[in-house]
């Protein structure tokens, strides 16, 4: 399959899973914006999400892209360091006319990769996955505003998702207009426009990452944020037997504010009880 067998297969297909991840990643950019804007919109788009079949399905398929692009990037560069051969160690300065960012992919590429393991470790894993496997968290697994706010309190997770979109930004602005100029809109005209396109796009798609980064790590939240807490069902409460009499609220880490808040929809006591 000339896909794989050839140099040129490869490339398209870097090319296309690229092009298919920065159609996610706009989609992601604009999602997030939204927590900036209205917590409980936000949460409304990760309970649409969550781990619904489409939700699951459509990971599924992301996970696939990325391992693709990663794959074809590794034997892309191997194969390009052996057609070298020694000749590389003779390289003592930059080539004309090549970007730091194309001469650095590979490290670049790197980066994102383990930084979209941390994002997947704070996000994915206490989101949608404990969701599927039924983990309870002290923040419910669809209250996405809440894990932003908790995770970009701290400094450092801060600053790592900074470093980590700074890299992203070179590794999109160098492969997005690459992957068009690989399926042949390389014209003399388009050649420099699309360097332009793809650099202002993939600005403004990191731009709106790192500023809700920034944003919730200087102390911002949307008015509603304390609101948005996931609401416990009636069902809910009579599962879990809460009740101010008890101790304890089990509904406490859904979102209950207090036991109280826990059982004010309800009138009898003993129902609420289990009786």
């Amino acid at each position: 399959m000339w896909l794989i067998n050839s140099s040129i297969g490869r490339k398209v297909v870097m090319s296309v899973t690229g092009i298919a991840l920065i159609l996610f990643m706009t989609f992601h950019a604009s999602m997030n914006v939204v927590a900036l804007i209205s917590a409980k919109g936000y949460n409304m788009i990760c309970e649409f999400l969550g781990a619904n079949w489409y939700a699951v399905v459509a990971t599924i398929g992301l996970a696939g892209l990325v391992a693709l692009h990663f794959i074809f990037a590794i034997w892309l560069t191997i194969q390009n360091r052996k057609a070298r051969g020694t000749s590389k160690y003779a390289i003592t300065s930059k080539p004309d006319k090549v970007e730091w960012a194309s001469q650095n992919m590979l490290v670049l590429g790197l980066i994102v990769v383990l930084g979209m393991g941390l994002h997947l470790y704070n996000f994915w894993y206490n989101m949608m996955y404990a969701e599927l496997a039924g983990i309870e968290n002290e923040i419910a697994a669809t209250d996405g505003v809440g894990y932003i706010a908790k995770t970009f309190s701290s400094p450092c997770y801060a600053a790592i998702y900074v470093v980590w979109l700074i890299a992203l930004w070179f590794h999109l602005t160098h492969g997005f207009w690459s992957a068009l100029q690989t399926l042949g809109w390389n014209g003399k005209v388009w050649f420099n426009r699309w360097k332009c396109i793809s650099a202002a796009y993939t600005t403004i798609i990191v731009a709106m990452f790192i500023a809700v980064v920034v944003a919730f790590a200087a102390g911002y939240r949307p008015a509603d944020f304390n609101e948005a807490a996931e609401e416990p069902t009636e069902e809910a409460c009579y599962a879990q037997k809460a009740c101010p009499m008890l101790p304890d609220c089990p509904m406490m880490k859904g979102g209950c504010q207090d036991k109280a808040h826990c059982c004010k929809a309800h009138g009898e006591s003993g129902r609420m009880m289990g009786e």
